[in-house]
């Protein structure tokens, strides 16, 4: 399936894209790996040491994060890492690079530990970075839901529909995975991934946010009723200093001479010093 987007403010038919640091990284370490693999593949396949897989994930505790470096053939790894570009390129450059690369890798990891949750008993292999590639999908359809694709350069699609379309894909075909090389589970469990990590992300900021007011609304009334009670003994004070201005300190009973000092006392440690 091939690609061409357009921009949300316009109709252009392709909007340009520049390689961002992760980009360039994520893109540089795919296909370094794909060249060695075929390379080397008369002697030993890279996919063994690091693709996942039940069968030796433990004591190869690597597979996990090294699966997603590994591809099967060209389209594979051309496939994943230009859908990386143009979709990655522009998260990033909002997200910045370690968010962004944050992102990619608890998606990825994510998909990848279901995906053994699921085949523990089994002999495949998984490889390739589709897992992260569809978490990383699902951020743009929520991102930007309006921004368009052209599928085979013919049939505008809004991306939210498109991520939407891919994902029910994703879910029926996971029902019934046997007998296919494509992992449709890991598909599917990179976009759930992202989604929670998205949308608990959203409502950990929101919980701080309210958290936050909620905790400078006490600390305001705490403020206010202080302020009223020292006004209070600021006034009881004053009462009992005008009283001595008239008539001495002397005309004072025991129980107001006490509170004139406790009072004075209090007020003494609420003076702000320079």
């Amino acid at each position: 399936m091939r690609y061409q987007f357009q921009s949300e403010s316009s109709n252009l038919a392709f909007k340009q894209r520049h390689f961002t640091d992760a980009i360039k990284i994520l893109i540089s370490l795919n296909t370094l790996l794909f060249l060695l693999r075929y390379i080397a593949q008369s002697q030993f396949d890279l996919a063994q040491i690091f693709g996942l897989s039940s069968n030796n994930v433990w004591p190869m505790i690597w597979q996990p994060f090294t699966y997603m470096f590994i591809h099967g053939d060209f389209f594979h790894v051309f496939m994943n890492m230009f859908v990386l570009w143009m979709f990655g390129s522009e998260m990033e450059s909002i997200w910045g690079r370690s968010e962004f690369l944050k992102f990619y890798f608890i998606t990825g990891i994510g998909s990848g530990l279901i995906w053994l949750l699921f085949n523990f008993s089994g002999s495949a292999v998984l490889i390739g970075a589709s897992g992260a590639i569809y978490g990383i999908l699902l951020a743009y359809g929520l991102m930007f839901p309006n921004r368009k694709v052209l599928i085979y350069f013919l049939l505008p699609v809004k991306v939210k529909y498109f991520v939407i379309f891919l994902g029910l894909m994703a879910f029926v075909s996971s029902l019934n995975y046997s007998g296919s090389n494509i992992s449709h589970l890991t598909h599917l469990s990179g976009m759930m991934i992202g989604f929670i990590y998205l949308k608990s992300t959203w409502i950990i900021q929101r919980s701080r946010l309210l958290l936050n007011s909620y905790l400078a609304n006490i600390k305001y009334n705490k403020s206010i009723k202080k302020e009223k009670r020292l006004a209070n003994i600021q006034a009881n004070v004053d009462q009992l200093l005008d009283k001595v201005s008239d008539v001495g300190f002397d005309s004072l009973t025991e129980d107001e001479k006490d509170k004139l000092f406790t009072y004075s006392k209090h007020l003494g440690k609420n003076i702000k010093k320079d």
